[in-house]
């Protein structure tokens, strides 16, 4: 029998999971898993978090603790998360962890002994200050492309222009705040341009027809651009040391020492076992099958570098798939972890309790497996609303509930069979070659659409046959066809669980069967006249407009936010002296009177008591606010300003008003009521 190791892509441990996450790598993964082991096949599914890097170093400088607390953190809500969800990996582990260290360290060992490296000597940004060499992340300056102030080194976030520190204006570290200056540094490069001509290239354009369109476009796309040498280590003091003598203070770079982490986990699993080096069978023997399930950001890393690394090596198999997603958008906009722009696992599982299959079943039906695609709230309640509830979930209750009604929930026995009958039979018995070989192909919307179509089939015949109707007239009839559903309702529970492991345990403890192995049942009859069923109960519930509307407003807050957060502060004006600004006279007023300028949308006339007298003030706020609903109000007046004519009104002062990035206006006033007439100083 075929042995299969499956790796899902290392979450980054700097934050949590989000739905952008589960339907590019983890649902897709986990879905084939459970499937190869109903099935009954040799499988392992390798996952684990990814620990080192200068995001995770970052976020510790913002967050005051030190970068292990942030793994920690991160690590644990994601760990939880997944479980909670169902994601069912043999072994979820982390990179922070020795055997990670060691096997890392190893791989490079070996690399370097073999003479694969070759060694640069390079001038890099150097902070004098910390004295240390500076990740591009760790450079801050002004994007040459929109005149952002705080583009890092790699990327401008605001306008998304890749960079590299050079280009920078005026460069400062974020360490020290300093202008960095450049220093020599070496390091180990990965020689792919020489692996490309060898061996690589020609690899890589076999698999053309093999992997998936996208996966293979840009694979090729990078290929004929030629490839080039690739560091292999930095200057940083988190993440594995480099084993080297000569290489004090360098660490392996991360898009090195993460793949390694599939192996040193899969070593991980099996260490505390009897056979702890059971590992290499699943690495190192040619009949085992690789696949690496990723998102569409990691595909060169998982067709390309690793493959290249795992090559120079020598022990071990080259992936034989990497069935990447492309990305899932929310609400039509990019999926933001920095903008908060995202569904957060953690978070849903705890708003949406029990509805772990609702939220799989959404992503499956709607996963980015050739094309981006977009999750919006509204889908996710339809998809609920009108497929699970109103189609699987109200044929399994129908024929649950009448069996319950008519024989006290004991399987009723058949009689003749009509043409209707054994053609919704054979319906139902073509339906799991149908989902294999999707599922085998990695077309997991098409194996969904399949499941819910026996469901379909389930409820046309129901409804056709009107058993309800024929009770009292037909009892024979009425035997044949909820026994037909019953089998049906079997069928699903069993073929449901890659795709909705919770629901098809629920619907397997109100039949009174245990999972089994596809083998075992198809083709099979399933439930016994006789079987007794338990009571029935609803497998899903309507979600309500409602509970959607949180879920939007979350959303819109977090828009709201960024657009504050990201707003242009307009620079300062040139300095004046006291002398001047102690020639303006500021007050306290407050309006008796308001109305708006004939003709104007934006001025209103108030009239206002100074406490020196009572005199007009034409402002431009009536777009902000209505005249009948600021009367009271107190304000800042500059009452020794030159009075001026606006659209035939004399005016005689300025009121303040504030004004944020969105252009709304609101009143400098006093916090407390204070007499007319108080001046501000």
């Amino acid at each position: 029998m075929p042995r299969t190791l499956v790796t899902a892509a290392l979450p980054y441990a700097n934050g949590p999971v989000h739905i952008g996450h589960l339907a590019g790598a983890y649902i897709p993964s986990d879905i084939y898993v459970r499937f190869l082991r109903a099935n009954g096949e040799d499988v392992k599914f390798i996952c684990g978090s990814d620990e080192h890097g200068v995001p995770i170093t970052l976020r510790a400088r913002k967050e005051g603790i030190t970068p292990q607390e942030v793994v920690d953190k991160y690590h644990t809500i994601i760990k939880e998360s997944f479980a909670a969800f169902g994601i069912s990996f043999d072994i979820y582990h982390r990179t922070s962890e020795k055997i990670h260290h060691e096997t890392a360290a190893a791989f490079f060992s070996t690399l370097y002994d073999k003479k694969i490296f070759t060694e640069e000597e390079s001038e890099q940004y150097y902070d004098e200050e910390a004295k240390m060499f500076l990740a591009d992340r760790y450079i801050v300056g002004t994007c040459p492309n929109c005149g952002n102030t705080n583009a890092y080194g790699d990327q401008c976030e605001k306008c998304g222009k890749s960079l590299s520190p050079s280009e920078l204006i005026n460069p400062h570290s974020q360490l020290s705040g300093k202008p960095p200056v450049l220093k020599k540094t070496k390091h180990w490069y990965l020689p792919l341009d020489t692996m490309q001509k060898d061996w690589l290239d020609t690899w890589i354009r076999s698999h053309e027809g093999d992997w998936k369109n996208n996966v293979f476009g840009q694979c090729k796309s990078w290929l004929d651009q030629g490839l080039q040498p690739r560091a292999v280590t930095r200057d940083l003091d988190w993440g594995v040391p480099v084993p080297l003598a000569e290489a004090t203070g360098k660490v392996l770079y991360v898009w090195f020492d993460a793949p390694i982490g599939y192996i040193s986990a899969t070593k991980a699993l099996f260490a505390n076992t009897n056979d702890p080096n059971g590992w290499e069978k699943y690495w190192k023997d040619k009949d085992t099958r690789l696949l690496h399930f990723i998102g569409k950001d990691n595909i060169v890393f998982h067709c390309i570098i690793f493959p290249a690394m795992l090559k120079a090596h020598g022990e071990f198999i080259l992936p034989e798939n990497v069935p990447a997603n492309e990305f899932l958008n929310l609400e039509g906009d990019k999926i933001s972890t920095s903008r908060n722009w995202a569904v957060w696992l953690h978070e849903y599982l705890e708003e949406f309790p029990g509805k772990q299959d609702v939220l799989r079943y959404t992503l499956t039906a709607t996963a980015p497996e050739t094309k981006d695609n977009d999750f919006t709230w509204k889908d996710f309640q339809a998809r609920n609303n009108s497929e699970l509830v109103a189609i699987l979930g109200n044929f399994v209750n129908r024929t649950l509930v009448l069996t319950q009604k008519y024989y006290n929930g004991k399987v009723p026995a058949h009689h003749e069979l009509k043409d209707d009958d054994k053609a919704c039979i054979q319906a139902m018995k073509s339906i799991p070659e149908k989902i294999s070989e999707n599922i085998l192909n990695f077309r997991f919307r098409d194996a969904l659409f399949e499941l819910m179509n026996l469901a379909r089939i389930g409820n046309k015949y129901l409804a056709e046959n009107e058993p309800w109707k024929i009770q009292s007239t037909n009892p024979e009839r009425v035997e044949t066809v909820l026994y037909i559903s019953l089998e049906i309702t079997a069928y699903l529970a069993q073929l449901m669980e890659p795709f909705l492991p919770f629901t098809s345990a629920t619907l397997l403890k109100m039949l009174d069967l245990e999972p089994k192995k596809w083998k075992d049942f198809l083709g099979k009859q399933i439930l016994r006249p006789g079987h007794q069923l338990r009571e029935p109960a609803l497998l899903f519930e309507k979600i309500e407009d409602a509970v959607i509307d949180v879920q939007l407003q979350k959303l819109e807050k977090s828009k709201a936010m960024n657009q504050l957060s990201n707003a242009t502060v307009t620079p300062s004006k040139p300095s004046t002296s006291f002398d001047d600004f102690q020639k303006m006279d500021l007050r306290v007023g407050t309006i008796v009177s308001a109305e708006r300028v004939p003709k104007t949308d934006k001025l209103l006339k108030l009239t206002i008591d100074t406490g020196i007298d009572t005199r007009t003030v034409v402002s431009g706020i009536a777009a902000d606010y209505s005249p009948e609903n600021i009367i009271g109000q107190q304000v800042t007046i500059l009452v020794n300003l030159e009075p001026r004519k606006i659209k035939g009104i004399e005016s005689q002062g300025m009121i303040l008003m504030a004004e944020n990035a969105a252009g709304e206006l609101a009143f400098v006033a006093p916090v407390k009521n204070m007499d007319n007439g108080g001046t501000i100083r």
